[in-house]
């Protein structure tokens, strides 16, 4: 069984929000098409939920700045702009978005001391979300992955899905990157490809 796995579909990572993918409402139309193709038999998303004091943004430490890298609870981390605080705007799934499709929506990063790249587990694996349990019990084998940012929630939602055992693919024309540094995004499909995690256009227009 094949499931699609919708990765922080949310305002706050579209072109006007607090941290721009850039032209990340570009893939909003290809996870219309994947959602509506017939091709899956489960649909779920991830949905960022961070606390307003969590650790991975920079205004929570005075003095750094977005983009640099800190220590937090032991793991390296990112430092980025406040972004999907829980129950505002910016963290809503984007209105563009055929939500009628999905069977359940996964929240993570909602532990202040930890980030969550992955739809599976937190940056530590300390924690599970519960969805590759849910993915199991409904016997998925396949799970084919699109969403924001390339090289980061969605290479560690893949790379977390391949450890669990799933056969894995990654639409990459359904994905942008936030690019920290140049060159993320490719070394982002290396590192998936090299971990077995299969890269294929799929559900472009026309």
């Amino acid at each position: 069984m094949r499931a699609l796995i919708l990765v922080d579909l949310q305002n706050d990572f579209l072109p006007t929000g607090a941290l721009p993918v850039p032209d990340g409402d570009a893939v909003l139309a290809v996870a219309n098409r994947a959602i509506g193709s017939g091709d899956f038999a489960c649909v779920v998303a991830t949905q960022d939920w961070h606390p307003r004091e969590h650790g991975s943004f920079a205004a929570n430490h005075p003095g750094r700045r977005v983009g640099e890298v800190i220590l937090l609870d032991g793991l390296e981390q990112v430092l980025w702009p406040v972004h999907c605080v829980q129950d505002t705007a910016g963290a809503e799934l984007a209105p563009g978005l055929d939500v009628h499709g999905l069977e359940r929506v996964f929240r993570k990063g909602t532990d202040p001391r930890i980030d969550s790249y992955s739809g599976f587990f937190d940056n530590g694996h300390r924690k599970s979300t519960g969805l590759g349990d849910y993915l199991r019990e409904r016997g998925v084998t396949h799970v084919a992955v699109l969403g924001l940012a390339l090289d980061y929630c969605v290479k560690f939602t893949a790379l977390d899905a391949r450890q669990l055992g799933f056969e894995v693919e990654v639409i990459a024309n359904g994905c942008r990157a936030v690019n920290v540094q140049p060159g993320d995004d490719e070394r982002a499909i290396v590192a998936l490809r090299e971990d077995g995690v299969a890269v294929v256009n799929r559900y472009s227009a026309g």
